[in-house]
């Protein structure tokens, strides 16, 4: 019963409370009136890469692509994204033809391979790794697998080609899942 009538003595505080408030609009909240919340919600993963230098090569594509609708829906979407540094370390003149409209397919299938369904924060990664003897096959996307593990306390993700990125920055909220930012861009087969 004690924490009912607390429950009620603070109910009666926060209206009462209110009833003194005034909104943005200079408008009296009336007594016993419903409160207008507003919530402010991240951006979406498209939203996060966009606001961020780093990424406007990964934007570019997902651009080029034509993956903002899909990667802006509900999800949720893990999201290992290169950065510009990352792409300038492919082979000189690779990202300009990957943007040409002729290689579309191309350039989704490596953006694809890129992206897991749900949301996969850095604990849950290591997590993974470690309860499957070192290493974790993720199925991205694209359809391929990045096999997880770890150098020292970093996350490397490993394609099946051989190619090997570094997590550098992990857990990047968005309302629709999670970016780690990689060092390099992994491949599909």
């Amino acid at each position: 019963m004690k924490s009912r009538n607390l429950y009620l003595a603070v109910l009666a505080i926060g209206v009462f409370s209110m009833s003194s408030c005034k909104t943005s609009k200079s408008e009296e909240v009336k007594e016993g009136a419903a409160a207008v919340v507003t919530v402010i919600q991240a951006p979406n993963i498209v939203g996060v890469a966009a606001g961020n230098e780093n990424f406007s090569t990964l934007v570019a594509a997902v651009k080029a692509a034509n993956l903002v609708e899909t990667l802006s829906s509900v999800g949720p979407f893990t999201v290992f994204a290169p950065t510009n540094t990352a792409f300038a370390k492919l082979p000189e003149g690779t990202v300009a033809s990957l943007l040409e409209p002729a290689n579309k397919g191309a350039l989704t299938s490596i953006l694809t391979h890129h992206v897991v369904a749900g949301k996969f924060d850095a604990a849950a990664v290591v997590a993974a790794i470690n309860a499957n003897e070192g290493t974790f096959a993720i199925t991205t996307v694209q359809g391929g697998t990045l096999v997880a593990s770890l150098n020292g306390e970093n996350v490397i993700l490993t394609d099946e080609n051989g190619n090997v990125a570094t997590v550098v920055i992990a857990d990047v909220a968005a309302s629709n899942g999670l970016i780690h930012a990689i060092d390099h861009v992994v491949m599909p087969k």
